[in-house]
């Protein structure tokens, strides 16, 4: 149906969309030690699954703490591939998100990770994750969360949908609540620029390439 015809079926029913607020979380920490090119450079546009890949960490506050969550979006599809959570926005979070990721797109030698400049990016365990798959490391420039966009938009709609102005009464229902989210948002939201498909509708028509 038409977006007019849902805003009509909205305001007889009384329904408004939640608006997305800006998230707070900003993983540039410190002096910066290491520095990658921004290889990606705003070209969010793949041809097949497992070439481009970006990620970032977001956090979320519950019972007087605090969540993070780091997930591995494919810029193909807008698939999140692989997503990792932990009360602490450390290395081992976001290196553990990558393996996950490469380990199930398990993608060719060349594949752009792409992330903004925070701390654990520029960790020796990132890195080496990156070199040792053969992978190509972006970074944002400093600032520019629009180099970025795709994984901001991501974070915009999940915590719109499903976090702000809710209440969790804990970390554990918190994270099935996220966990649950990522598989409604990978196989049933639907996507305007995916043609109306979900992003694993839309991995099912992808190109084959060859493992030989």
């Amino acid at each position: 149906m038409s977006k007019k015809l849902v805003l009509a079926l909205m305001r007889q029913l009384g329904l408004k969309s939640k608006v997305r607020i800006r998230r707070t979380y900003h993983s540039y920490q410190g002096h910066v030690s290491r520095i990658a090119p921004n290889v990606l450079a705003r070209d969010f546009t793949a041809q097949a699954p497992g070439q481009k890949l970006v990620s970032d960490v977001t956090e979320f506050r519950v019972a007087n703490r605090k969540l993070y969550l780091s997930p591995i979006l494919d810029l193909y599809d807008h698939t999140v591939v692989a997503h990792t959570m932990s009360t602490s926005p450390s290395t081992a979070l976001t290196s553990e998100s990558l393996k996950l990721a490469l380990a199930t797109c398990q993608p060719g030698p060349g594949v752009i990770v792409h992330t903004d400049q925070g701390f654990q990016y520029q960790h020796s365990s990132w890195r080496k994750l990156i070199e040792e798959n053969k992978a190509v490391q972006s970074m944002s420039r400093k600032g520019n969360c629009y180099d970025n966009s795709v994984m901001e938009n991501f974070f915009g709609h999940l915590k719109a949908e499903m976090y702000h102005g809710e209440h969790f009464n804990s970390v554990e229902e918190l994270t099935t609540e996220i966990d649950t989210y990522i598989d409604w948002y990978n196989t049933e939201r639907i996507q305007e620029r995916l043609g109306g498909m979900t992003p694993m509708q839309y991995r099912s028509h992808a190109p084959q390439t060859s493992t030989a």
